[in-house]
């Protein structure tokens, strides 16, 4: 069941402390230095964001309850971290179908039997890793993702931690004429910004050659550089490093040194959390409100993962 706030919520545990809900968009706000219910326990990853939820599998049926709870820690954290996990690709799809429906990824062709699933391998003879580098999934679509579900299948003896980082507080944070400066403009987002041959995409995703959608996809879209999270209602900077190539309305040189200062802000140490891979884990985040960055520190190993992609909508 996919969970929406356009719906009243009810507390789905009397012992959550206190919950206030403060419009009918709903952002949640409650005690939660570790709270649990009677299937699992939830504690933040760092202060700025990420919950790790241990003591459910997610392979067996939720309750009602625990289905509600999980979406709303994920609309106040952002990034939930699920350990020891043992689940087939079409159980990781049912996750995901939890936050939306699924689509497939726009350049890559699933695995076999579970074309909503694709793989994402780093392998010893490679010189770069899928999502190095910070960014949000498909920002260069015209309606872009609005979560990731990553599942460990395969990982390097130590390495290969993942960053996230908050881009609520890289707005809340920003000085009011850089808010004024940007406020009501698009940035121009591209698929290709880092890569010298846009066409070859096999290689920069750390696929395995010619292992991509043979379709026709426009990698290049403008968005919000200040995006209103359509569930929570609060204002997040929408660029990233990896992806943003301009901003409307202003000169290339002075955006570029604008974006500079931007992706300097955006990824300070006070907004991030960093997970840790462990055999059976499985992250989600919100590519509406988080970036990532997945490090490669672990050359010459193996680091196999399965990512499926929840349906978003068009940036506001």
């Amino acid at each position: 069941m996919a969970w929406s706030l356009a719906r009243p919520l009810r507390p789905v545990s009397k012992s959550w402390g206190r919950l206030r809900v403060v419009s009918f968009r709903t952002w949640l706000d409650y005690d939660r230095a570790a709270i649990e219910s009677e299937r699992m326990r939830i504690k933040n990853v760092s202060e700025a964001l990420g919950a790790e939820i241990s003591d459910i599998d997610l392979a067996k049926p939720l309750s009602e309850d625990d289905e509600a709870l999980i979406h709303q820690t994920f609309l106040e954290r952002s990034v939930l971290v699920f350990r020891d996990q043992n689940l087939s690709p079409p159980e990781q799809v049912k996750v995901a179908r939890m936050f939306g429906e699924v689509v497939p990824y726009p350049f890559l062709a699933g695995i076999p039997d579970c074309p909503e699933v694709i793989e994402v391998l780093t392998q010893p003879t490679d010189s770069v890793n899928f999502g190095g580098g910070w960014h949000t999934d498909t920002p260069y679509l015209e309606t872009p993702s609005l979560g990731s579900v990553l599942y460990a299948k395969e990982l390097p003896p130590k390495g290969g931690d993942t960053l996230f980082s908050n881009m609520y507080l890289a707005y809340e944070t920003l000085d009011d004429e850089t808010k004024a400066l940007l406020d009501g403009r698009r940035a121009l987002n591209s698929g290709s910004k880092r890569y010298a041959k846009p066409g070859d995409r096999s290689k920069i995703y750390g696929t395995k050659k010619g292992e991509k959608e043979k379709r026709e996809v426009k990698s290049d879209n403008y968005h919000p550089v200040f995006r209103t999270h359509p569930e929570t209602g609060r204002k997040a900077l929408y660029i990233s490093f990896l992806h943003t190539v301009g901003i409307e309305g202003i000169d290339d040189n002075e955006a570029g040194d604008l974006l500079d200062r931007l992706y300097e802000h955006q990824t300070r140490d006070e907004f991030q959390c960093r997970v840790v891979w462990k055999p059976g884990s499985l992250v989600l985040w919100d590519n509406r409100c988080v970036l990532h960055n997945a490090l490669f520190d672990y050359a010459g190993h193996t680091r196999r993962m399965h990512r499926v992609t929840i349906e978003g909508e068009k940036p506001v």
